[in-house]
């Protein structure tokens, strides 16, 4: 059997899915996810159909922690060659976070490729380079077999400038500070599922919801992007887990004459000490704030169900009315509490919420009656990486 590894890396995360190869229809056979990379990793191993088959630590003690991803990737391989003995990885698909406006569309990546996404650090400082650093390790451990980069940014090329552009001089502008948006990769499976329901659900004025530690909205019209949450970076937008969202840059200057905070301070702030671990002063998870009886975890909460219901009216503007809400995500997807709180904010959108339907997740939570179509749907990178890595090589 010829198999697809898809790999999705953080700053201390690392998750992979492995695929048989079968185009147009990406079939996960098992899912490896590894956290705390960078203290005491933990691996474990689900099943397609959910099942967890193995969860052990890895003794990493006597590696640098700068090859800390590469060791995880590996032991991963190895768990495959050994399960699988008479099956071969035959690709590697890549989550890269930034492809700029070079990179529309999937690619097989080269030197050359991998010089220009270094390029883009700068602009997704938490997220690129650990996705450049698996695609490293890939190359050590098996040089020979292709690699694919997907990109988060690709779903939102071709939004309209009154969207896409700052009010900032032209010469920036064309410079490339402009909006990106992300999450990209999420979107466009929650259309391809879209496209699968049919009925109209695929064209319809849609927001999808992406929502989790790292949180994003996105206006689809005629199953294209006109217009996202996030912009020129991913701490744009919405309160997340640990980043600001949205904020007054006079802010930031503020920071910098009265609290002296150099560009790394101000990043730190930015990306890590804000959003709902900010706010609350307890976790960046909601689950434990929603467990939490402390009056400052309320306020996180209240607060991002009340900006996610303000960006809703901003993109229900930019498609001219909404027919169509899509949850997907972690917390989208588990947290019937937070989506009632978002949704009982909307009914002036016209949004009727079926309290039973969504305690109960059911595909559609919204009251037969409601001219707009509230939808869950489980989004899946790991798939659409997957699809994306057999196009390319049934292209090559």
């Amino acid at each position: 059997m010829s198999l697809i590894l898809t790999v999705n890396g953080g700053s201390s995360s690392l998750k992979c899915a492995l695929f048989s190869r079968n185009t147009g229809n990406a079939e996960c056979l098992y899912q490896f996810k590894l956290a705390n990379i960078l203290n005491a990793p933990v691996m474990k191993v689900i099943s397609n159909q959910g099942e967890t088959l193995d969860q052990y630590q890895l003794d990493m003690a006597e590696i640098a922690t700068e090859n800390r991803h590469q060791a995880c990737l590996d032991r991963v391989i190895q768990w495959v060659h050994k399960q699988l003995p008479d099956s071969r990885i035959s690709a590697f698909g890549h989550r890269v976070v930034h492809g700029g406006e070079a990179f529309t569309d999937p690619v097989l990546i080269t030197d050359q490729i991998m010089q220009q996404l270094e390029e883009f650090i700068p602009l997704a400082p938490l997220h690129q380079p650990y996705n450049l650093k698996l695609i490293q390790a890939c190359q050590q451990l098996e040089p020979e077999l292709p690699q694919i980069a997907c990109f988060d940014t690709m779903f939102h090329v071709g939004q309209p400038n009154v969207e896409r552009h700052y009010a900032i001089p032209r010469k920036y502008t064309e410079a490339g500070i402009h909006k990106y948006g992300f999450h990209g990769l999420s979107y466009e499976f929650i259309q391809r599922s879209l496209e699968s329901i049919g009925r109209g659900a695929e064209s319809a004025k849609t927001i999808v919801c992406h929502l989790g530690a790292g949180a994003s909205m996105c206006a689809v019209k005629e199953g294209r992007s006109i217009a996202s949450t996030m912009g020129f970076t991913a701490v744009d937008g919405l309160p997340m887990g640990s980043r600001t969202g949205n904020i007054d840059p006079g802010v930031l200057l503020y920071l910098q004459r009265h609290y002296h905070m150099d560009a790394d301070q101000l990043e730190s702030f930015l990306y890590k000490e804000s959003g709902w671990l900010g706010v609350s002063g307890i976790s960046a998870d909601m689950l434990e704030l929603e467990q939490s009886d402390k009056p400052e975890a309320e306020e996180a909460i209240a607060m991002f169900a009340y900006r996610a219901a303000l960006e809703i009216g901003r993109l229900s503007a930019a498609l001219q009315g909404l027919e169509q809400l899509v949850f997907t995500g972690g917390v989208g997807e588990n947290d019937n509490k937070l989506r009632k709180r978002i949704c009982d904010q909307l009914e002036w959108l016209g949004i009727k919420l079926n309290k039973s339907a969504n305690k109960e997740g059911e595909a559609i939570i919204s009251k037969a009656s409601s001219p707009v179509v509230v939808r869950v749907i489980p989004t899946n990178e790991e798939a659409m990486i997957a699809l994306h890595a057999e196009e390319v090589l049934a292209e090559g």
